[in-house]
């Protein structure tokens, strides 16, 4: 049984349908000089985590929560919040916290009228399916679909973000992790 064809039309399908406009608004609350701080939960998690990394590779000041080096938020900083539902009680908890110390906010979740969706100042909608059902229909597994999708939107965002700020393949190589 061949299953990679029909993941590859899933994915295309979703990207498709994310609107780029979205990202471009998203941009500027995404600078060198604003602390980010990354949140997901379960499988959005690791999505947080990976691009937080990238962020880190272009120059960025970030953080991810939940991890022991990660400092408070202040005022003026920026939240990215990335959940598929946009219902995750502990995400929108933490983004309502977040929201009302003065964080700008950024979601990524496939429900546009989601409650983390309603809290953002900046949204961007990715389609793919989630366990609640949300999102185009999948052959995957739970949230299998938005994880795939809400990776390769999040690695759009990142090199949109590096031609902004002229970062080159060569500076991102030099914040690379060194000693492995």
């Amino acid at each position: 049984m061949k299953v990679i064809p029909d993941i590859m039309t899933e994915i295309n399908q979703v990207m498709a349908l994310v609107d780029e406009r979205q990202l471009d608004a998203a941009m500027p609350y995404l600078t060198k000089d604003k602390r980010i701080f990354v949140i997901g939960a379960g499988r959005s998690g690791f999505q947080a985590k990976g691009f937080a990394m990238r962020l880190m590779h272009i120059g960025y000041t970030d953080y991810v929560m939940g991890e022991t080096i990660t400092p408070s938020i202040q005022k003026g900083d920026t939240w990215v919040a990335i959940s598929g539902s946009g219902t995750t009680k502990s995400i929108v908890a933490d983004t309502e916290a977040a929201k009302k110390l003065g964080l700008n906010i950024v979601a990524f979740t496939s429900a546009a009228e989601s409650p983390l969706a309603k809290l953002a100042d900046a949204v961007v909608i990715v389609p793919g399916a989630t366990k609640t059902g949300a999102g185009v229909k999948s052959i995957q597994l739970l949230s299998t679909l938005f994880d795939q999708t809400v990776h390769i939107t999040l690695d759009a965002l990142t090199l949109k973000l590096a031609k902004r700020d002229d970062t080159s393949n060569a500076d991102a190589l030099h914040e690379h992790v060194n000693v492995e």
